[in-house]
């Protein structure tokens, strides 16, 4: 058997299993779901300002929620309604609540690679560090899996947790490999993660490192950066 062939094996076997889960990936309000939206949610959708500072005058309930149990915030995230956020956040929704599939507002920017509105919630308070996600993840390791290398700077700085090992047992660092394509910009994320202090030992469900998977997969760039990386206990 060739080196790394077994590694290819499971790798193949797990990326099988990650694409059957796509009905636990991220959903935003479709146009038939945000045309029922009335009150908050409505005007947090549309960004219309003035009806939201009327309702917001009248002290309302701001986690009202929608069926998959958004909020106004979460649907102002989704519509990248940057001054509704703001309203909001000022009249004090939360801007760490849950949604069904359990995203937070930063886990959505940070899906969407919408850095203007990722920077404005972690300004307001929107925490990085939260778990998040069916996956049990973070918004680090779903910037890492999706090649965002600016939102992954962002999560970074702010102090998201860089070896957080969410239910598939993967890492940011073994996201940005594993479900990487091995272009500029995965490799980017690897390099920022490893200089930011991502442990490069830790290593998926099989025992294997993130070293193991760049080279099994032909991630030349990464193996170079990986094996570079200081060796931590």
């Amino acid at each position: 058997m060739r080196p790394h062939t077994s590694i290819l094996v499971l790798l193949a076997a797990l990326w099988g299993v990650a694409g059957s889960t796509g009905a636990l990936a991220q959903v935003a309000p479709t146009a038939a779901q945000a045309a029922q939206y009335i009150g908050l949610l409505g005007a947090a959708h549309r960004g219309d300002l003035a009806k939201l500072r009327s309702l917001l005058a009248a002290k309302p309930v701001l986690e009202v929620r929608d069926p998959q149990q958004r909020t106004p915030l979460h649907v102002a995230t989704h519509a990248r309604q940057r001054d509704a956020i703001r309203l909001l956040a000022a009249a004090g929704a939360d801007p760490n609540a849950l949604e069904y599939q359990q995203y937070d507002p930063v886990t959505i920017a940070a899906v969407a690679d919408d850095e203007d509105t990722l920077a404005l919630l972690l300004q307001l308070g929107a925490s990085a560090k939260n778990i998040t996600s069916p996956y049990e993840g973070t918004a680090l390791i779903a910037a890492a899996h999706l090649g965002h290398a600016g939102v992954v700077r962002q999560l970074i700085a702010a102090g998201a947790p860089l070896d957080h090992v969410n239910n598939l047992h993967w890492t940011a660092l073994i996201e940005a490999v594993v479900l990487g394509d091995g272009g500029a910009r995965h490799t980017d994320i690897v390099r920022q993660l490893l200089a930011a202090g991502a442990n490069p030992r830790l290593t998926d469900r099989s025992g294997h490192t993130p070293l193991q998977l760049a080279q099994a997969r032909g991630f030349d760039a990464m193996v170079r950066l990986l094996q570079a990386a200081p060796v931590k206990p």
